[in-house]
């Protein structure tokens, strides 16, 4: 897959052949036999050419990598914990690399909101339940109940999940 990947086109045996014997002995069959099993596995297409075959690649390493990275971060009894090892096991490289994805997913940053945020998700306090509470009391006693909201939907179901609050 390296060579199918190096070259980004359509490759026959031969090419690939000659690459690899650049650096060692291979003989055409074991090159053929190869390529055979990653069409049959689905990592490869390939198109008759005259009586040979061009091989060309299914998806990009970048997207096998990810592919990978996702197969073993799912299979984790715990995700956050996997995905804070693995970000200690990176270089500075690769996390200034993971910052730039980050924004690239994010997309441009958006304005700041012209209204006051929504802070309940933040302080679990529903500071509009208060408010309703104290317009529909007819008994004149006007107290507002300022118990924390325990809704399931604003507490985030774990800290991986919860927002940052430094703006990052």
């Amino acid at each position: 897959m390296t060579r199918v990947w190096k070259w980004n086109r359509p490759v026959t045996v031969r090419e690939v052949l000659e690459d690899l014997q650049q650096e060692r002995s291979i003989a055409y069959t074991t090159v053929m036999t190869v390529l055979d099993n990653l069409h049959q596995k689905g990592w490869v297409r390939r198109e008759a050419e005259g009586r040979a075959y061009r091989y060309e690649a299914v998806s990009t390493r970048a997207a096998y990598a990810a592919a990978l990275m996702n197969d073993a971060w799912s299979q984790s009894d715990n995700p956050a914990a996997a995905l804070v090892a693995f970000f200690g096991m990176m270089s500075e490289e690769q996390r200034q690399a993971l910052r730039n994805a980050v924004r690239i997913v994010q997309g441009p940053e958006t304005p700041e909101p012209t209204e006051a945020p929504d802070t309940r998700r933040v302080t679990g306090i529903d500071t509009s339940a208060a408010a309703d509470t104290t317009s529909a009391d007819t008994s004149g006693d006007t107290s507002t109940d300022t118990a924390p909201d325990t809704r399931a939907d604003t507490a985030p179901e774990n800290p991986a999940s919860a927002p940052e609050r430094d703006g990052r």
